[in-house]
């Protein structure tokens, strides 16, 4: 049966997944909607279509060419993404943690906004942007250094973006990328320079699925935030969590690929959910605080 959606307004499903938080702290998982509040856009529209093409990891391998345009559209676009900042979502996801309602975080996200927020035991399923590989030497930097390298061999290409895609690249013309002179390893010279992320077609390390599988395994319950689960890299936790017989909490904006798996779901947005939950097991924490007291 498809777990209905509720109304931020009602008590019922706050209330209940509080309570399951209460018993035993929960396994996070956390999609694109942690950020949008951050400016960083989700990948798909409320109607769970892709709003833009990424670019796909063949791609990447495929030419230099490619690699140049993906360099050149990131260095514009990193600017405004590097400066984002934590929201109030993430900043309660911390607030739970420190109240033992939650313990380790999965999250599909690369922006780094969860450890920015205090969070601690951060999985990062897809990895972080702010790092880069080698895929010839194996090389790794920080992408502040090479963004630095990238600004000093491309004096003056400042190109005027106030776009910001879910990647932290923008769209460039042609024109545009063809002036743009990409990076090369520090180490070996090498143009296989690529943000240490999973790309579209790319895979999870399996060390780390199976790391992730068995978090799940462990925990007594799993709350998903900001996720449609369109993809199969976070719903085959909820899948495993749901056959482990574990109650899963989902709270998302919409329509998700795992409503028919969870037993609570709050459609809506993140943070006056979370406040709420995080109330109800403050109050909770304090003298005189009852399971029957109503959340503010």
């Amino acid at each position: 049966m498809t777990a209905p959606p509720f109304d931020l307004a009602a008590t019922g499903p706050l209330e209940a997944i509080a309570e399951v938080l209460r018993q035993r702290p929960a396994l996070v998982l956390t999609g694109a909607g942690m950020s949008t509040r951050s400016g960083i856009p989700d990948y798909r529209g409320p109607d769970g279509t892709r709003r833009v093409a990424p670019m796909h990891y063949s791609e990447f391998l495929a030419s230099s060419q490619a690699r140049q345009r993906y360099w050149a559209r990131s260095f514009v676009g990193w600017r405004r993404f590097s400066a984002a900042r934590p929201n109030a979502a993430h900043h309660l996801v911390t607030e739970l943690q420190r109240l033992g309602a939650v313990g380790d975080v999965i999250t599909q996200n690369v922006d780094g906004l969860h450890q920015a927020a205090g969070t601690e035991r951060v999985v990062e399923l897809h990895g972080s942007l702010a790092d880069v590989l080698c895929l010839a030497c194996g090389t790794r930097e920080r992408r502040a250094d090479l963004d630095a390298r990238m600004a000093a061999q491309n004096p003056g290409f400042d190109v005027d973006s106030e776009e910001i895609r879910p990647d932290g690249d923008v769209r460039l013309e042609q024109v545009q990328v063809e002036a743009f002179e990409q990076p090369r390893c520090r180490v070996c010279s090498s143009d296989l320079l690529k943000p240490d992320v999973v790309f579209f077609g790319g895979s999870v390390d399996k060390a780390l699925v199976q790391r992730c599988f068995a978090l799940t395994d462990a925990a007594p319950s799993l709350l998903v935030l900001g996720s449609s689960l369109q993809v199969m890299s976070g719903l085959r936790f909820v899948r495993r969590a749901a056959k482990n017989g574990v109650p899963v909490a989902l709270v998302t904006r919409g329509d998700s690929r795992g409503d028919d798996l969870v037993t609570y779901k709050v459609d809506g947005e993140l943070a006056p959910a979370l406040e709420r939950i995080a109330d109800r097991l403050a109050l909770a924490e304090r003298p005189g605080g009852a399971k029957g007291d109503q959340l503010a």
